[in-house]
Parts: C-alpha cells; sequence; structure tokens
C-alpha cells in the first residue's frame, strides 16, 4: 500500500476542518484501558500493529489502516510486540 507522507496527511487533515496533527509512538505491548478524548479522531497507523476495541467491536489495525473516533467515545486500545506509529488528526471542541 502506498501511503501518503506526513505532509500530505496533515494538509488534507487541514482542510477537512481538523485543528491539529501529530505523530503519535507507541513502545511494544502498550495497554490503554476504556478511556475518551474530548476530541474528534481520524488516524492512519503508519508502522506495528494495533488493536482499537469500540462498542464491543475490536478492530486489528495495520499499516495503512484508517481509523476514527468521535468525541467522547470510549474505546480501549492495545499494541503488538513492535509498539505502533500513527498520525491523528484532532478535531477539538
Amino acid at each position: 500500500m502506498d501511503l501518503p507522507n506526513f505532509d500530505e496527511f496533515q494538509q488534507k487533515a487541514l482542510a477537512a476542518g481538523y485543528d491539529e496533527v501529530i505523530e503519535r509512538e507507541w513502545a511494544p505491548n502498550t495497554v490503554l484501558d476504556t478511556h475518551a478524548h474530548p476530541f474528534g479522531v481520524h488516524a492512519l497507523l503508519t508502522q506495528g500493529e494495533m488493536w482499537l476495541t469500540m462498542n464491543g467491536q475490536t478492530q486489528h489495525l495495520v499499516p495503512g489502516s484508517i481509523f476514527e473516533l468521535k468525541p467522547d467515545l470510549p474505546h480501549a486500545e492495545r499494541y503488538g510486540a513492535e509498539g505502533a506509529t500513527y498520525w491523528v488528526a484532532r478535531k477539538n471542541a
């Protein structure tokens, strides 16, 4: 899969109304229990793997996977043995 570069991702996200775009890196085997964020999320996994659980469903995400979260949506995150990196656009309230 051909991934965009960070600048392309950032430009598209800002044009779509997101107001913050960052890169997040997670250590191997990190587990984040159920939590929520006050901002909306549009993210692209670029390295590693993760499992995202929301609404009772777990998705296995690999490089090239996109995920979105509405503000205040409870979810849990688990990262693989290599950790993970993703680019995330946030839409703050």
